[in-house]
């Protein structure tokens, strides 16, 4: 592997983020590319930062070159969110994905990579889901231990980040063959978890937004990249984070502002078995953002996958608004000498997203897509940015 690829959200770059970058360097990668979320993040909300501190702050720790991962795409569930990831890096040129995973081992992700796109196992699966299982995760892991009876399959598809790991195997198989896949076991606290001492300097995204929420930057000065810090203290003095409680009283003003005729959200993307009732309903009984997820929420019908579907009919998300894969490669910021590698992607590349959108239909509908969530990103910020800051952007470059 020389040249790597990272799937990242970076919301906010810490500690385990520059380990995964200085293990990349020491797996042999002479340059790492990274496609990160640009304006929404995979559980369906806004990034706590903009892209131009994430950015920086990769640039800082490591990275070579970072591309957006449009908003549509990186607002998206697990299989879509990895197949999106993996087409952009392909297209940049990368020869290896390294990520994270609870069991770092290749060879059995793959193996389970290559049971998932079975002919077996989406019959099983359609037999789980058609028997009554209470949740898509429950019917797939019984699937793979249908088809996989010694276990490990099924054990791999209990942990969140396995998940991931094993989506990004299958985008590989299908969409970029000629990439080697490197797993990384996690360091220190889990999705989700707590933090405690055990964990060290290693703390995890969510937890780090909790910290902030609680006493701002300096709360997480323990856990995020000695240089790195100083922009996130500049971050939080000019008021450029998001605002959530904001963020969710405008995303549901959006949402009661659709409500207009017959079925307001039947084309919203992600809609099925009758959720665009459902979801109507909730967004006209709720009062606040919480009460929302509260009422759209089930066993069958998970919380994440609720976040994601509201915010795609808030923002006018259909099915078929934009393509399901990055239909460019829109940089973010690079360093100087790794800047020669543009010139090998297969995209069309700029670091002007207006430019990007005269480079086809398909790309007008992408661009279109992520101006909306980064325009609504830059209203809901403790200090609000006028529309289309997101065209104005200057890239960012190191040398």
């Amino acid at each position: 592997m020389k040249f790597a690829g990272i799937i990242a959200e970076y919301d906010p770059f810490h500690n385990g983020h520059a380990w995964q970058l200085a293990q990349a360097k020491l797996l042999g990668a002479e340059h790492i590319a990274v496609a990160m979320s640009c304006s929404l993040v995979q559980r369906g909300a806004l990034p706590l930062l903009p892209e131009a501190v994430r950015t920086l702050a990769a640039l800082t720790c490591g990275a070579d070159l970072v591309f957006a991962l449009p908003a549509p795409c990186a607002c998206a569930g697990a299989e879509a969110f990895a197949r999106a990831g993996v087409a952009l890096l392909s297209a940049a040129g990368c020869d290896g994905l390294v990520f994270g995973a609870e069991t770092p081992d290749a060879a059995l992700l793959m193996e389970a990579a290559a049971l998932l796109d079975s002919d077996a196992y989406r019959a099983a699966l359609k037999a789980q889901l058609s028997g009554g299982a209470k949740s898509f995760a429950a019917a797939r892991q019984a699937a793979a231990a249908q088809l996989a009876p010694d276990g490990r399959v099924a054990a791999l598809l209990d942990k969140p980040n396995n998940n991931l790991a094993v989506e990004y195997c299958r985008a590989i198989r299908c969409l970029a063959p000629q990439m080697e896949a490197h797993p990384l076991p996690r360091q220190g606290a889990g999705h989700g978890e707590a933090l405690h001492a055990a964990h060290g300097s290693f703390a995890s995204a969510s937890a780090l937004r909790r910290l902030w929420a609680e006493g701002g930057a300096e709360a997480i000065a323990p856990y995020v990249p000695e240089a790195v810090f100083p922009l996130y203290r500049e971050a939080h003095a000019a008021g450029q984070y998001t605002d959530f409680s904001a963020a969710g009283r405008c995303e549901l003003a959006l949402l009661r502002s659709a409500c207009r005729g017959e079925t307001p959200f039947g084309q919203v993307r992600g809609i099925s078995e009758g959720l665009e009732h459902r979801l109507e309903a909730a967004v006209r009984a709720s009062t606040t953002y919480d009460g929302l997820l509260d009422a759209l929420t089930t066993v069958r019908y998970p919380r994440a996958r609720m976040r994601r579907l509201a915010m795609d009919a808030a923002l006018g998300y259909a099915a078929d608004s934009f393509p399901s894969l990055p239909p460019y490669l829109h940089l973010l910021g690079g360093r100087k000498d790794a800047l020669p590698f543009l010139k090998g992607c297969s995209l069309p590349t700029s670091h002007s997203l207006a430019r990007l959108r005269e480079s086809g239909e398909a790309c007008v509908r992408m661009a279109e897509a992520q101006l909306a969530a980064a325009d609504f990103g830059a209203l809901c910020r403790v200090s609000p940015e006028a529309m289309g800051s997101l065209l104005r952007q200057k890239n960012i470059f190191l040398t």
